[in-house]
């Protein structure tokens, strides 16, 4: 019987659980056995291993987190880890690994195969959507979800005490919940790390609005973004003279029910990476291209550079005016 094991690694994103309970299900169906590792790379070094069943599955795919959890791992990135990593799974008879995270544990998982012939499955799940082989990834959608809520409550104390509001979002060195949260919560600017803002062009831009009789203006910052929150907030209130606060919406972004979206295509992917399994099929990344789930080779994968949403980012500019 083929023994495979299933982790998740880096920050959580909801829909994780979702593709926990889709492989572990569709691997039993499967005939095949299919371990949990907890605390992603952390937990392989470790061996914090656990043979799952339909019921270690059971009431998780609306839950947000990861039931096997999960933790970012300095040691896995030493020779010494691993090597500790790779004789953990020889040990237990494990050669199949699917690794669900971001371009940094996929990146790891393509190491590990390279040098210990371990096959992974990279399944893209993190919310900041970095990852540019795929369209999305997995819990994407549900912080953009979240931070439109956010915007919503937002605007209307901001309208409230006619005041301008700086919200920062998550992302690391990727601007896409800024640009996507920005054009679809109506905010008046977005900031990201991929493209440099005139600070003169944001402060002229509220200007206009109040002149125009705008009770707030609302501006996205990414946290990759060079200015930070509280200097570029200082720097506005300094040009504008307007009443300035920030929101920064931190961890919230990553909990919560995942959305329908979240919750399919994890489902999806979950399942295809047994099936790739089944087939025979080595070192894939898995994602989404105009709408169908597909395999991508691993290496090729991760090499692929993101190409910055121009046009959205245009449409923030002009919407908002």
């Amino acid at each position: 019987m083929k023994r495979i094991a299933i982790l998740t690694s880096g920050g959580d994103s909801p829909g994780m659980n979702a593709v926990i309970r889709a492989a572990v299900r569709y691997a039993i169906y499967y005939d095949m056995e299919i371990y949990g590792i907890y605390r992603g790379f952390e937990g392989l070094i470790d061996c914090e291993f656990e043979k799952m069943d339909r019921r270690s599955v059971a009431d998780i795919m609306q839950h947000g987190g990861t039931k096997l959890r999960t933790a970012r791992s300095e040691r896995f990135m030493t020779p010494e880890g691993m090597e500790r990593a790779a004789r953990n799974l020889e040990t237990f008879k494990i050669n199949d690994l699917i690794v669900v995270g971001g371009n940094g544990s996929l990146t790891g998982a393509n190491i590990l195969s390279q040098k210990y012939g371990i096959n992974i499955i990279g399944i893209p799940g993190t919310i900041d959507n970095d990852l540019a082989y795929t369209d999305y990834t997995i819990g994407f959608d549900t912080a953009l979800n979240t931070v439109l809520d956010a915007i919503t409550r937002i605007r209307d104390t901001s309208s409230a005490h006619e005041r301008t509001t700086v919200i920062e979002v998550m992302g690391r060195y990727c601007g896409d919940i800024a640009l996507y949260a920005g054009l679809t919560g109506g905010a008046e600017c977005v900031l990201v790390p991929e493209f440099e803002t005139d600070l003169n062009d944001i402060c002229q831009k509220i200007m206009e609005g109040v002149h125009a009789g705008k009770l707030h203006s609302i501006i996205i910052r990414a946290e990759g973004y060079p200015v930070s929150s509280t200097d570029l907030v200082q720097q506005i209130i300094d040009r504008t003279g307007r009443d300035v606060k920030l929101a920064v919406l931190s961890y919230l972004q990553r909990g919560g029910s995942p959305t329908y979206k979240d919750r399919m295509f994890a489902t999806e992917c979950g399942v295809k990476a047994i099936e790739l399994i089944r087939d025979g099929y080595k070192n894939k990344a898995i994602g989404e291209r105009h709408g169908e789930v597909i395999e991508f080779d691993l290496a090729d994968a991760l090499k692929e550079e993101r190409e910055f949403r121009y046009d959205i980012y245009k449409a923030v500019d002009i919407l908002s005016k």
